[in-house]
């Protein structure tokens, strides 16, 4: 049995990915300074937890040398754009710098097998009505910044160490877990769905739009959201094909269908039941108006199909939030 270690792993994709892992016949070990993730993870999936911060290597090599670790997982990253606008030291220290220190350990350590979460975030302005891998990163937020920078150290590393790394550039994740033990819980909660799901439940006031005169059909933002799962299932099979060929890999990662921010508003209102309030304020900096993937790369060379529909994705995510043990 492989053990994966999964840096980030008590965290929101982290979490179920552990648990497919572990569905498939692997033996994950989560890893995570629990700054954004839960303990109570481990208990829930009856995983080992290890207590440690991205970027201490002491910490790592003694994790590398104890563990037997075939491959790691990265999902340890800051993600609000707004909030990488105004702070972008902070994102580039945890998102580069510590990504860097992991990197340098695990190629001391010999192990040579990385997954890493990158975004959609990196394309920046889409010249594209649907972004494939070839189509030109400009990122215009230094979160999407950050996550290039790292895509570009993995192509370096790759020629003069021999470590090799699947980047998947996810769309938006959403969902949760379909028996709902385990979900999606941000503090603050940044991500639409589950804001528009707590709008539902009476835990918020309102769901805030954030400008409404984008160059779109309604004026809202529009993006590709794709399930927790579906990314999850992605993660180990181009792991498994990384192993099996020893070669660098990258795929975007989307459902391919683009909503806007009001059409899953609507949606979210037919599947609850519930009515809430709706206010539009001004636009975040950093936000594109029109997000979608073309996943034909991943569908060709992995088998990976997304399954579940934007209803899917929000009955599991209303499961969640009105079971949620965390």
């Amino acid at each position: 049995m492989k053990n994966i270690l999964v840096i980030g792993g008590a965290g929101y994709i982290g979490s179920h990915t552990v648990n497919l892992l572990k569905k498939s016949g692997y033996n994950p070990i989560i890893y995570d300074n629990l700054s954004k993730g839960y303990k109570d993870v481990a208990e829930i999936l009856n995983v080992k937890f290890i207590k440690g911060d991205l970027g201490d290597r002491k910490k790592l090599k003694e994790v590398f040398e104890k563990e037997n670790i075939t491959a790691v997982m990265h999902f340890a990253a800051f993600i609000e754009v707004g909030e990488s606008v105004q702070e972008p030291a902070k994102y580039y220290e945890n998102n580069v710098v510590k990504v860097t220190k992991l990197l340098d350990q695990m190629v001391e350590s010999g192990v040579k097998n990385f997954i890493f979460s990158s975004t959609a975030a990196t394309f920046g302005e889409p010249v594209k009505d649907k972004i494939d891998e070839t189509h030109q990163q400009l990122p215009i937020n230094p979160y999407g910044k950050s996550k290039l920078m790292v895509e570009k150290i993995l192509e370096d590393y790759d020629t003069a160490y021999g470590l090799k790394s699947v980047v998947l550039r996810y769309f938006n994740a959403s969902g949760s877990d379909k028996d709902g033990i385990i979900g999606e819980s941000h503090i603050p909660e940044t991500h639409l769905i589950p804001l528009i799901l707590q709008a539902a439940s009476g835990k918020r006031e309102s769901i805030k739009i954030f400008g409404d005169d984008y160059p779109t059909k309604d004026g809202t933002c529009i993006r590709d959201f794709v399930h927790v799962y579906d990314l999850a299932k992605a993660h180990i099979l181009g792991m498994e094909k990384m192993l099996k060929e020893n070669k660098s890999l990258n795929y975007n990662l989307g459902s391919g269908e683009g909503f806007s921010v009001k059409e899953v508003i609507e949606k979210v209102k037919e599947v609850t039941g519930k009515d809430f309030k709706v206010e539009t304020v001004e636009k975040r900096a950093g936000d594109p108006a029109v997000l979608v993937a073309n996943s034909e790369k991943a569908k060709k060379e992995l088998g990976w199909e997304p399954e579940y529909s934007l209803e899917e994705i929000i009955n599991s995510a209303w499961k969640w939030e009105n079971n949620r043990r965390y």
